[in-house]
């Protein structure tokens, strides 16, 4: 059951919980960013930067490139090698992927140490979820991390 309106066992967060995430959250790798300013992940990682965030960029198509001034990477082990060499760890990994390409993402995630898998609007997979919660992980599917900040965590 990997429909975005299927409510997943076990998966549920409060607005205060996804607050909290978004509160302690420092460095978000961004899974399938793209280098146009015009598609949907570019867009959420420029707002994320803009309030203080440090986004990593995660797209093979891309690697070796900078976007938004970081340097790009094929994969979340690349990232979190480089990164992990400069004392600077993934707090999140926001994906920006097909539902079916979440289970190996959640592994990763899980392998790199994120504390938090976040599925962006129009995506949820429950084994996906299930994994990262079993290994300690928070989970949120179905949600922008763009649209929850600036409800959660602004005045405007």
């Amino acid at each position: 059951m990997n429909s975005m309106h299927t409510p997943v066992a076990g998966v549920s967060i409060s607005s205060t919980e996804i607050a909290a995430i978004l509160r302690q959250t420092k460095v978000i790798a961004i899974v399938g960013m793209s280098a146009k300013p015009d598609r949907a992940s570019h867009e959420v990682a420029q707002y994320l930067q803009n309030h203080g965030y440090r986004i990593i960029p995660v797209n093979p198509n891309h690697s070796g490139q900078s976007i938004l001034g970081e340097a790009c990477y094929a994969t979340l082990h690349d990232a979190a090698r480089v990164l992990q060499a400069q004392g600077v760890a993934i707090d999140m990994v926001d994906c920006f992927r097909k539902a079916e390409d979440m289970p190996p993402l959640a592994r990763e995630a899980i392998d790199i140490g994120a504390k938090c898998l976040w599925m962006q609007l129009g995506i949820s997979h429950a084994e996906a979820a299930q994994q990262a919660l079993a290994a300690g992980l928070a989970v949120v599917m179905n949600r922008c991390t763009k649209i929850d900040h600036r409800l959660l965590l602004t005045d405007s």
